[in-house]
This record gives structure tokens, sequence and C-alpha cells, in this order.
């Protein structure tokens, strides 16, 4: 029974993001070399704020769905390695709305995670550091901390 809520869940939330999404968002389930669909595992990417130093990039993030979904959050992870003070070394997202314990609700939507994580992206949590380099260049050396966020955006630019 927890399979089909799962599946049927994420089913509505593709076709509700189809309808509607926010620009340069992309957000879409996984699809096998013989044209299946995987519904648990979705490919995303989520566009660098303007007027900030993430601006420019596009960043890959995987979301990967359990069957208790949605009573359980899925697994957000960025490339391993990605720069940021809420994001661990391995690339998952450390972020309040994330956490089963704390801020995740089930009726929170794709939208509104990965609207999340792009607002976290120029905004850090520092009571909630998930990587020691980024927060440190965070808190100590906000020059050089942009400096790197401007690199980063670099690596990712728009998808052709």
């Amino acid at each position: 029974m927890a399979d089909g809520i799962a599946r049927g869940r994420l089913t509505e939330e593709r076709k509700s993001w189809r309808k509607n999404h926010p620009h340069g968002f992309v957000a879409r389930p996984e699809t096998g070399a013989d044209g299946s669909v995987n519904l648990m595992v979705w490919h995303c990417s989520i566009p660098g704020k303007a007027k900030t130093d993430w601006e420019g990039g596009f960043y890959p993030i995987t979301m990967y769905f359990s069957e208790d979904f949605p009573s359980k959050p899925p697994k957000c992870k960025f490339p391993q390695g990605f720069f940021h003070p809420n994001v661990y070394p391995s690339g998952t997202v450390c972020l309040s709305i994330l956490n089963e314990d704390s801020g995740w609700r089930p009726a929170i939507t794709v939208k509104q995670i990965l609207v999340g994580i792009q607002d976290l992206l120029d905004q850090p949590n520092p009571s909630d550091p998930a990587q020691t380099e980024g927060y440190q260049l965070y808190m100590q050396d906000g020059a050089e901390y942009k400096k790197r966020v401007r690199q980063q955006a670099k690596q990712y630019p728009a998808p052709v």
C-alpha cells in the first residue's frame, strides 16, 4: 500500500510541475535506457538567484524519494564536494524542511523543496553547518567565500 502512496503522490507532483514551475528550474524523474521512468529518483537543476554570487550557475541536484514519501522527506544531493556551508562533503543538503525530525511536513512539494534550496544557497544557516571549509570561509573570510561561490557558478553553466 505504501508503494502506491509514494508513487501516486510523485505522479501528481510531476503533473503539477509540468503545468507550473519556477522559471529556470528543472525537475524530472529519471529515465532508464529502455525509456522507463523511475519516479523515485528526480534529476533537477536550480538556477542561482539573480543579483547574488550564485547567479549564472545552474546547480544539479538529485532527489531520492523513499517508499515512505511523503511521510519522510526525500534526500537531496548536489555533486560530491559541492561548496556550501550547509552541504555535506557527500553532497547531501542540510535544510530544516528536509529534516524528518523537525521541519518536514508531508504537504511540502517538490517545488517548495527546490525553491527552499535556492534560498539556502545565498542565505546559508551558520547555526547548522554541514562542511568545515564552506562554514569557516563564510564566517571568517567573506571575500574569499564569495570568490569561491562565483568560481563554482562557472562550473555549472546554463544547460544548452
